[in-house]
């Protein structure tokens, strides 16, 4: 899991995922397939952790980048294009947030 800093200069995103209970599984499947062969190995990426609430009717996933283009530039690539369709046929929706950290305690 990466550390949260208020001196993180970097790009956090905060993405949230809804689904039902019977496709909790599958969609943490396809995530965690997505960050050990494609996601981690891009440009600018630092780390991320999965979080599943305990209805496993959400996931929020929090990443972190060197720079927000990276991010946005992993979100372009034809393989990561395809598997947000995989990832999309198995939840209500997922919205990707960009953030600064504001304040640590």
């Amino acid at each position: 899991m990466p550390d949260i800093s208020s001196a993180f200069e970097g790009q956090t995103v905060l993405t949230t995922f809804e689904m039902t209970p019977g496709t909790c599984a599958d969609l943490l499947d396809e995530l965690r397939d997505a960050y050990e062969h494609f996601i981690r190995h891009q440009p600018g990426f630092l780390g991320a952790g999965l979080h599943v609430n305990d209805a496993q009717t959400r996931i929020a996933n929090y990443s972190k980048w060197q720079r927000r283009e990276d991010f946005q530039a992993m979100l372009r690539t034809p393989e990561m294009r395809e598997r947000n369709r995989r990832i999309a046929e198995l939840c209500s929706r997922f919205e990707p947030v960009m953030y600064e950290v504001a304040a640590v305690y």
